[in-house]
């Protein structure tokens, strides 16, 4: 088993999907932009993580990403088009 390249493995296929995800969402109003700032900034986070060697905080950075819009869509911040 090597740990290492299963985490590589899973971040890259992780990233893959929030990217995805990303582009399908937009904010319901203008109020809170800085909510798909800070996805923005964790997926960024998450891709100089990898480059550094970081895994631990490359995963960590997408789950952040993901939490942002999990909730933003839970409170209504954040919408996906077929949400109309």
């Amino acid at each position: 088993m090597d740990i290492e390249k299963d985490l590589i493995k899973e971040i890259e296929k992780w990233t893959g999907k929030i990217k995805e995800e990303r582009r399908r969402i937009e904010l319901a109003d203008d109020s809170r932009k800085d909510f798909l700032k800070n996805i923005d900034a964790y997926i960024s986070d998450s891709a100089y993580f990898l480059k550094e060697g970081k895994l631990i905080e490359s995963f960590e950075a997408l789950i952040w990403s993901w939490a942002y819009m999990t909730i933003g869509k839970e409170i209504e911040i954040l919408k996906t088009p077929d949400d109309d």
